[in-house]
């Protein structure tokens, strides 16, 4: 089988790979290289096609997609704080570029496009766990622009009978999640802050809470979504299914590194959701999805990578 990974030099993107790739899979990775790096396919890029270019640039990505038999379409603007800032930018990548993504998987006759969903369709509202029955209810044009995806999907399914799913990942974490902006991950954040001796910064009062999900479980979601007979049009959660806070978060590094976290906390930004917590049935259910790695082992292994790391 023949895969194309849209963003596959990125964080979940270079994981995934790496999976296909031990699997025996042919692999054609298509990237910018606005966020990935080409050093997180080190491992197997003599086995794999790379592409350096956009999905907005709809040529190459005509070209990237020939043969491919599934498509994970994971190239986005993945930042709401970013999204706040820059509404038409982050609609120009991920709406029209999902659309471009969707045209080109149609026209070369691809049998199912797994898009990368995120949480935040499901805003700030406060019924917990999220279940996909929920009415998306987003609070950021980030969110806003993972509702087209789906939407456009979804059309594309029922007009052309292009097989669609989508996976609403839940603050996924873990090895080579880039600590390198503002906007990254708050758990790399945190890590490299307590590893090089700064001052983790928390936006509010730390008590508000994340279905952290480690990124090999996330692999194996992607993997069985590609797998699964009869989910087409459908879309999953992808996450623990319970929830920690950033205090708890911080206590935990504490332990891990030998030192005191002495957090900076200031005011809430613009976009960020209170609470977050999933429902996995239905992808327990469809997918046999089950994670494999608790939040505690999987901060612990994500602290050891970021320490090999310095």
């Amino acid at each position: 089988m023949r895969y194309l990974v849209t963003g596959g030099a990125g964080f979940i993107g270079s994981n995934t790979v790496d999976e296909l790739v031990r699997r025996g899979a042919s692999v054609t990775v298509l990237d910018d290289l606005s966020t990935g790096k080409e050093r997180n396919l080190a491992a197997v890029r003599d086995r794999i096609e790379f592409i350096h270019g956009s999905i907005t640039d709809r040529e190459i990505l005509g070209r990237a997609v020939q043969g491919a038999d599934f498509v994970l379409h994971l190239a986005a603007r993945t930042s709401v704080p970013r999204s706040v800032a820059e509404p038409l930018e982050t609609n120009r990548i991920n709406v029209d570029g999902t659309l471009n993504v969707l045209v080109a998987a149609r026209d070369a006759k691809v049998r199912r496009v797994v898009f990368a969903g995120s949480s935040s369709v499901y805003g700030d509202t406060p019924t917990l766990p999220k279940s996909e029955d929920m009415l998306p209810s987003p609070i950021s044009p980030y969110g806003a622009s993972k509702v087209f995806g789906e939407v456009y999907g979804n059309v594309f399914h029922r007009v052309y009978g292009l097989e669609f799913v989508s996976l609403r990942y839940f603050n996924v974490f873990g090895p080579r999640q880039d600590p390198g902006s503002p906007y990254s991950g708050v758990l790399s954040l945190f890590c490299t802050a307590m590893r090089d001796g700064g001052t983790p910064t928390v936006y509010g009062d730390g008590e508000h809470s994340r279905d952290f999900t480690f990124v090999a479980d996330v692999v194996q979601a992607n993997l069985a979504a590609f797998e699964a007979p009869g989910i087409a049009g459908m879309v999953f959660n992808v996450a623990c299914g319970g929830r920690v806070t950033l205090n708890e978060t911080l206590r935990l590094l504490e332990q891990f590194s030998g030192r005191a976290a002495n957090a900076k906390y200031t005011a809430p930004r613009a976009g960020d959701i209170r609470d977050s917590q999933a429902d996995i049935t239905r992808a327990r259910a469809k997918l046999g999805f089950q994670p494999a790695v608790g939040f505690k082992e999987g901060l612990r292994q994500t602290w050891e990578w970021y320490r090999s790391e310095h």
